[in-house]
């Protein structure tokens, strides 16, 4: 059955707040690559993105109520791949995945350079959804720097676009 959800446009997530890990308390900057995501409101412009209650990136979200969609090029692939293997509590993925860091215009998380577009948002909302929690996020900035082939995962390490 889940052939039937893909492909999906793939984005990056970002996220930033300090979490406890080992008994020390540490800022952690991190990127998951998110496949179910979608807008849901025009006015207000909302956005949701879908996260597993065992990431890392669930946490962070959840304490810190923000996070950045990065839209990115199909080139970035391998970079999607990289950021959806490890764990942020383990590794630098901006540095793993040769990714630069940029700040958010305005909310307190990163966004990636490399993106052709961002949704900056505020977290609204939190939906339990079985083994997910969907973050409901308010827009408060978007930026489209121009279109490129966008990145659709197919299932495991396979992917497509749409030129």
């Amino acid at each position: 059955m889940p052939e039937l959800f893909g492909p999906r446009q793939t984005v990056l997530v970002t996220c930033r707040e300090e979490l406890e890990f080992m008994g020390k308390t540490k800022e952690i900057h991190n990127i998951i690559t998110v496949a179910w995501h979608m807008p849901v409101s025009q006015s207000p412009l909302l956005y949701a993105i879908a996260i597993g209650k065992t990431r890392a990136s669930y946490e962070i979200i959840n304490k810190s109520k923000g996070f950045v969609v990065n839209f990115i090029p199909f080139e970035l692939k391998e970079a999607a791949l990289t950021c959806g293997k490890l764990s942020g509590r383990h590794h630098d993925k901006f540095a793993e995945a040769k990714l630069t860091m940029e700040e958010s215009n305005h909310i307190d998380c990163p966004k990636i350079k490399e993106a052709i577009g961002y949704l900056e948002c505020h977290v609204i909302e939190e939906i339990e959804a079985g083994d997910h929690v969907i973050f409901v996020g308010e827009v408060t900035h978007e930026q489209f720097k121009g279109e490129r082939p966008r990145l659709f995962h197919c299932g495991g390490s396979e992917f497509k676009t749409t030129k």
